[in-house]
This record gives C-alpha cells, sequence and structure tokens, in this order.
C-alpha cells in the first residue's frame, strides 16, 4: 500500500475520534450541561434523565436523614419514555432519598388514564426503575432515561 493512502486512512480515523470525543465527551451522560443535581442522583444509583434539562438554582441533601429538595429555573413539561405519558415538574421537588430509592415525592406529576397523578417514589431496581404512584407501580428499563429530556414549556406556577 502506498504510504501517502495509507498516512490519509490513519489521518482520517485519528481526525474522527477525535472530532467525537469532543462532540460527546462522556457517552453516558450525553447532556453536554448537567447540574450537580444531576449527577449526585448517579451517585444514589439513578440515572440523569429522572431530573428534565432545565436549570437548576439549587439542590441540598440532608446525608443523615434522606431528605432532599430541588429547585429549578421553573415548573415544566415532559413526555416520559417509552409510553409517551406526560409528567410535570414543579418549580421545587422534595423527598427522600438513600441509595437506589427515593420515597415522600413531592412535585412530580404524570398523566395516565385522563386523570393526574402524583409520583410518590422511584426506586432503582438493576437495569430497571420501578415507579410508585401510591400502592401501583410501573417498571421501565433504567437505560430509557440516560438523557434529561428537554422541558416541552415553562410555566411560572409551582
Amino acid at each position: 500500500m502506498d504510504p501517502k493512502v495509507l498516512f490519509l486512512i490513519l489521518f482520517a480515523l485519528l481526525l474522527n475520534l477525535v472530532s467525537n470525543s469532543f462532540q460527546n465527551p462522556n457517552p453516558k451522560t450525553p447532556n453536554s450541561k448537567l447540574s450537580k443535581a444531576h449527577v449526585e442522583l448517579t451517585t444514589y444509583g439513578f440515572p440523569v434523565g429522572l431530573l428534565p434539562a432545565t436549570t437548576v438554582l439549587g439542590y441540598a441533601v440532608n446525608e443523615t436523614s434522606g431528605d432532599f429538595s430541588v429547585r429549578l429555573g421553573g415548573a415544566c413539561k415532559i413526555t416520559l419514555p417509552p409510553d409517551n405519558y406526560i409528567a410535570t415538574y414543579s418549580k421545587t421537588i422534595t423527598g427522600k432519598i438513600v441509595k437506589g430509592k427515593m420515597a415522600e415525592l413531592d412535585g412530580i406529576r404524570v398523566r395516565a388514564f385522563f386523570k393526574w397523578w402524583s409520583i410518590t417514589g422511584i426506586k432503582s431496581s438493576g437495569d430497571d426503575i420501578v415507579f410508585e404512584v401510591g400502592m401501583v407501580t410501573a417498571k421501565y428499563p433504567a437505560k430509557n432515561f440516560d438523557e434529561s429530556p428537554a422541558c416541552e414549556g415553562q410555566h411560572s406556577s409551582s
């Protein structure tokens, strides 16, 4: 093989590798602007996509009690994969968090069966995420939440 052709092939491969690494330096968190609250979710065993891709004004976690709060830049609406349920996030989300489990959630609602329901808990169970609405649960692959969904609309109320 001609050395010039080999050089061009290697150069093209190197250029492709470098350009891909700049486009997405961390393939597991494709969102370019993840807040500390998004990253904190992963330390508790949850994917970042449980929080919408919106401005996080602040968050706090009491490591003793597990109480947490997240303040978003505004309330927002998203579509949850894979069943396309509409969910809304209030400006403030509160609850309790420990490794693999969120409970006593307040601030996340989902529309199903022509009614709005509050999501009261979320569990990370192996490769699945289990949403709790009172005594009812729904299980989805965690990989559906690897990316934070964009807000479909900003609302001024919480």
